[in-house]
């Protein structure tokens, strides 16, 4: 009886064991290059998509200007999130693309933020009363946010006035870094930096009004290395996905 049960048992395992074994011969990964302002949302979209497809996504993230120079002189990534739409339809021009694979996965918001509570009024008033000494800008020929931090100072008349006090951040990772830590009062984010849920998460901030800045649409593309690689295809149509949406939208970013 107890031979009977084991090989019952048995049986049943070996099929399991083949699936599983299968699945895992079948499981693949893609290189992503991430702009730095996607960070957080990329992370749990990545942790969903190892989860239901078993497949992983292997990010890298940085200002999207550095990422074009890496990727024009051999970077092995496969997908390109970045945090414009320039750069991608760039790459596309000059034939670095998988033709019709790019598109907006996401526009983004500016915000202008301290890591001190009360600090950033809910209108901006702190830029016009220019009683700070630092304030922290993205490099605007690498970051679009910082282009955008400075096409916002342009537009309330204020750049002449501001710029000395200026701390430029390589992207927008290392900008907020120099507010959260204090040196620099405050700065232009991301407002998914420092947004979850329909709130901001810490310090005081300023979501800049759309019509001061030109818009940040952020394009995604499968990049020429990532051509014959299927999980690249399988991560660009997760990403435009209903659990992905949910995702972007929940750090401030329109669809």
């Amino acid at each position: 009886m107890k031979i009977r049960i084991l090989r019952a048992l048995l049986s049943a395992f070996v099929p399991l064991a083949a699936a599983l074994a299968a699945t895992s011969a079948l499981a693949g990964e893609v290189q992503v290059a991430v702009a730095a302002n996607f960070t957080a949302p990329v992370q749990a979209i990545a942790a969903d998509f190892e989860k239901d497809t078993g497949n992983k996504v292997v990010a890298s993230f940085g200002a999207t200007g550095q990422f074009y120079a890496q990727i024009k002189n051999g970077a092995p990534f496969e997908v390109f999130l970045a945090a414009d739409d320039t750069t991608p339809a760039k790459l596309d021009a000059e034939g670095a693309t998988v033709p019709g694979s790019r598109f907006t996965y996401a526009t983004g918001a500016l915000a202008l933020w301290s890591a001190k509570e009360g600090y950033v009024d809910d209108k901006g008033e702190v830029l016009k009363k220019n009683a700070f000494t630092h304030i922290a800008i993205a490099n605007p020929k690498a970051a679009p946010y910082g282009l955008a931090g400075y096409q916002t100072l342009d537009k309330l008349g204020l750049t002449t006035e501001i710029k000395p006090k200026v701390v430029e951040g390589q992207n927008i990772s290392q900008t907020q870094q120099f507010v959260a830590t204090g040196n620099a009062e405050l700065g232009f984010v991301a407002l998914s930096q420092i947004y979850k849920n329909g709130k901001i998460t810490s310090g005081s901030a300023w979501i800049v009004p759309a019509d001061l800045h030109e818009p940040i649409k952020q394009d995604a593309v499968i990049l020429s290395k990532g051509k014959d690689n299927p999980v690249a295809k399988q991560f660009i149509d997760y990403l435009k996905g209903p659990k992905a949406a949910a995702v972007i939208k929940s750090y401030g970013y329109q669809l």
